[in-house]
């Protein structure tokens, strides 16, 4: 599945808005942009102020940071409940992820087997599987450091 343009995206919109409030020709130029690290870039290298500079990049701070407590909060939704499946999603899909793509690498590399990973498959599942990996041990930091925060205010 192809990644969403950044204008589409929620950072990318609050940011394209305010840029053209601030200086129409910066919005011009981040419309192109597709990473929020393209946009800082394109935003540092632009020829205006340095306090419309920092404004800009703090709202693509602000937007990322708030989107990340979101997830971190329904995650902790989900380890509160009673249910034992939302309980225990994340550590499954990634004991899931670790054993196809072992399998499927072992299947791969025995030569008498005609069994082949096409690559794009093979691209498709390690974007998964990383994506899985980060969140879920990213996930479990971010809910830890949390709790720690708590407990020493």
């Amino acid at each position: 599945m192809p990644k969403k343009p950044f204008k589409e995206t929620t950072v990318g919109k609050l940011l394209l808005g305010a840029a053209k409030v601030i200086n129409p020709a910066l919005g011009g130029i981040l419309e192109g942009v597709v990473s929020p690290q393209e946009a800082i870039a394109e935003i540092t290298k632009a020829d205006i102020s340095n306090e419309d500079k920092i404004k800009l990049q703090q709202l693509i701070f602000d937007q990322q940071n708030k989107e990340m407590e979101a997830v971190t909060l329904r995650w902790q939704a989900d380890s509160i409940s009673d249910s034992w499946l939302s309980k225990n999603v994340r550590p499954l899909v990634l004991v899931w992820c670790i054993v196809v793509f072992s399998i499927a690498g072992l299947l791969d590399s025995i030569e008498s087997l005609p069994f082949q990973i096409n690559a794009l498959w093979n691209d498709t599942f390690e974007n998964v599987m990383m994506a899985v990996v980060l969140a879920y041990f990213g996930g479990r930091t971010t809910e830890k450091a949390t709790n720690i925060f708590k407990k020493n205010k």
